[in-house]
């Protein structure tokens, strides 16, 4: 009962077997159960959890074949990852995600170990990426959607230029940052864009209560221009809508009823376009045909992403394939994916592990989840004597 609830909760459970203890006995009895024997593993796998968010971390080791619990280290520093790695050596494979401090310390301890990355975490970086150029070029895929006007978008427009005119006379990122008086990041997005266009973004709507009604107001509304709002109230109300009048001369003020397609936001946008297409329904595989076909920068988005995706099924080519992919990616208009490529440079051993052999990282996520638990468990107030006790008896 301990080993599963450990202190408090146990000790209230207990009684109800006609086993009367404290928290402090049911926790003595905890730490009294052996762990098990430390048994260095053929795939390693690291990964860091919170002790305290943003503040103290510690890493857990597996065996990433089985899933044991090998070790939990306090602290996830190159260093203490280093020491533990000449103190046990025996690891063939090590398998990560893209932390730069792990890697540093296998390189360090055991540089003939094979590191391999983890095909998720490179899949999510790539969706970030693509994330960004999707709404970068939402100018293109929302034709027909009107893009908002007005001070935001001569700002967006003013600044583009005054950065564009600085660079062109030889100014670095950061004498630009200090001269606009913007931030570095937002003066390197605004440098990344050719026109001021690609940092436009297509209006955002939550879904309304007149969306059903949008057709029926648009062809009613292009027969007769001039028809009172009034008027498409009560018609509508005869309808069903069940909606107010403020909410539809908001709809209409919008432009939303006039644009030929319904808005989309960036992020569904993106998640279009990185859903299998055997997965999609039949009006988004509509939508992801157009989104593909919006510009020759969308096109070249969608087949990247369709060929980083064939790469996720592991085999010995994957090696050439991933070369050939990121100088294509390299080649296209697409400064945000030109960002990520930068990071495989960075790690490109082991992205292309993850992409030739089997081994990821997803149980040490698992038991990663399991930890928070037991964290949660403990109302996060357990030392990490107990909390490591806990985690390796699993």
């Amino acid at each position: 009962m301990a080993r599963e609830l450990a202190g408090r909760a146990s000790a209230r459970l207990l009684p109800v077997l006609g086993i009367g203890v404290s928290r402090h006995t049911a926790l003595r009895a905890l730490l009294a159960i052996r762990l098990p024997g430390l048994e260095v593993p053929r795939v390693l796998g690291i990964d860091d959890f919170a002790l305290r968010r943003g503040l103290v971390y510690a890493t857990i080791l597996i065996d990433a074949e089985t899933g044991r619990r090998v070790d939990v280290l306090e602290g996830r520093t190159a260093e203490v990852v280093e020491e533990w790695l000449r103190e046990h050596p025996g690891v063939e494979v090590v398998t990560r995600d893209g932390s730069g401090a792990y890697g540093e310390a296998v390189r360090s301890a055991l540089p003939d170990v094979v590191q391999c990355g983890d095909r998720w975490h490179l899949w999510h970086l790539l969706g970030e990426a693509a994330a960004k150029e999707v709404a970068a070029h939402s100018a293109c895929w929302a034709e027909g959607a009107p893009l908002p006007e007005g001070k935001r978008a001569k700002t967006t427009r003013e600044r583009w230029q005054q950065v564009h005119d600085l660079r062109e006379k030889g100014a670095g990122l950061l004498d630009c940052s200090r001269r606009l008086g913007l931030a570095l990041n937002t003066v390197k997005r605004y440098d990344r864009a050719d026109a001021p266009e690609r940092l436009r973004r297509a209006a955002q709507y939550r879904p309304a209560l007149v969306d059903p009604y949008r057709g029926y107001l648009r062809k009613r509304r292009a027969g007769e221009p001039g028809v009172p709002v009034q008027q498409l109230l009560r018609e509508i109300r005869e309808l069903g809508y069940p909606g107010s009048s403020n909410l539809l001369v908001r709809y209409l003020n919008q432009g939303r009823a006039d644009a030929e397609r319904p808005h989309i936001a960036p992020r569904k946008a993106t998640q279009i376009l990185l859903t299998r297409p055997d997965n999609l329904p039949d009006g988004q595989r509509e939508t992801a045909a157009r989104l593909s076909s919006a510009c020759p920068e969308m096109t070249a988005l969608a087949s990247l992403i369709s060929s980083f995706a064939a790469m996720l099924d592991p085999g010995p080519g994957n090696e050439e394939k991933l070369q050939q992919w990121i100088s294509d990616a390299r080649t296209a208009d697409l400064p945000h994916l030109h960002s990520f490529t930068r990071g495989l440079d960075l790690d490109i051993k082991a992205a292309t592990a993850a992409l030739t052999l089997p081994h990821h990282n997803g149980r040490t996520e698992g038991v990663n989840n399991k930890t928070k638990m037991i964290k949660r468990q403990m109302f996060g107030r357990a030392g990490f004597g107990l909390l490591r006790h806990r985690i390796l008896l699993g």
